[in-house]
């Protein structure tokens, strides 16, 4: 049996949190069932993070992280609406084929709310961060356009909650919504 590097092992311990955290949100995940998801001890897991928190916040930038990269293999090479277009189909393959990147991210934002409305603010900054990440590089690829962006970002809200509240690809509330971003068929 080949062992693995202690990055190696945290790198599965991220993929497990965001399938955990994605599914249980932060407070109803165990740092236990993340480590037995991975097959390593929980004192193991808190070698390799402080505590559960920097696991859910490594696990929501290794999200953000992906959309965005998603965004910018999608665009590679376009401008304007052929890139917006792109990115609004690769947005749908993602949720589509990866259901937990989704999940991850109503996680995330309950979560944020969530501390926030503790008094912790320092929580959110990580994911905030992230999330800037994110709309800086749509900003950029959409031509600097705040109104592009804002319309782009929207609409994928918008979208995270339909799929999120199950409406199927076809149903009417789709209808205002171009064809790049319609759901794929279920």
């Amino acid at each position: 049996m080949v062992r693995m590097s202690a990055e190696e092992r945290r790198e599965s311990v991220v993929r497990a949190a965001v399938a955990e955290f994605a599914r249980g949100g932060y407070l109803g995940t165990s740092t236990e069932t993340i480590a037995q998801r991975v097959g390593v001890s929980q004192p193991y897991l808190f070698r390799l993070f402080p505590n559960k928190q920097a696991m859910f916040l490594a696990a929501a930038e290794r999200c953000l992280a992906d959309t965005t990269r998603v965004f910018v293999e999608a665009s590679e090479g376009l401008e304007g609406e052929d890139a917006l277009h792109a990115m609004a189909a690769a947005y749908q393959r993602l949720i589509a084929d990866d259901p937990e990147k989704l999940l991850m991210q109503m996680q995330m934002y309950v979560a944020v709310a969530t501390a926030e409305a503790a008094g912790d603010r320092e929580f959110g900054d990580t994911v905030r961060a992230g999330w800037q990440t994110l709309w800086d590089t749509v900003h950029l690829t959409l031509g600097a356009d705040v109104d592009e962006t804002t319309t782009f970002l929207a609409y994928g809200m918008l979208i995270n909650t339909l799929v999120s509240l199950g409406f199927p690809s076809g149903h009417r509330i789709w209808s205002g919504f171009y064809d790049s971003a319609q759901p794929a068929g279920d």
